[in-house]
């Protein structure tokens, strides 16, 4: 079964970082620049948050928020989920529904390797399953079962 970091290497996309002390709309940018839904924030080459499209649709329902002003570091989550490069994909599934969240940091050797999201892990399963349905398909062909009791019809 696929590990973390086998969804990390399909991926085959650096993680994208914003320092803390940039504006909202930096982080917006790069958001969109990138075609991705959360941005990890850096400290000194340091993970130490991360900011998502939800955060950007809470945040702007605030009073007086302002993306060119406010900075990413005041309205980042700070709660970060990780889990080891060697965790199954069912681990990571199981992650995802049971603590209600989106993205995993994934580590390894005590570095973060990448982030992972819900879509990833689910891209990965199901392109695992189709592998794993060709693979069956190859060992039980259907000619045998269309033309199973055709010699009893005859009679």
């Amino acid at each position: 079964m696929k590990t973390a970091e086998d969804i990390i290497k399909e991926k085959n996309r650096e993680t994208v970082s914003i320092s803390p002390d940039q504006a909202i709309r930096e982080a917006i940018r790069l958001m969109t620049v990138n075609k991705i839904g959360a941005i990890v924030v850096k400290k000194e080459d340091k993970i130490v948050g991360i900011w998502t499209e939800r955060d950007l649709l809470y945040n702007s329902n605030q009073p007086g928020f302002d993306p060119d002003t406010h900075l990413i570091g005041d309205y980042m989550t700070t709660l970060l989920h990780t889990a080891r490069q060697d965790t199954s994909i069912l681990k990571i599934k199981e992650m995802f529904l049971g603590l209600f969240i989106r993205h995993i940091l994934i580590e390894k050797d005590g570095d973060y390797i990448g982030l992972l999201s819900i879509g990833d892990v689910l891209r990965a399963t199901l392109i695992d399953q189709d592998r794993q349905i060709k693979e069956l398909n190859k060992i039980a062909s259907w000619e045998y079962y269309e033309n199973w009791g055709w010699h009893r019809n005859k009679r």
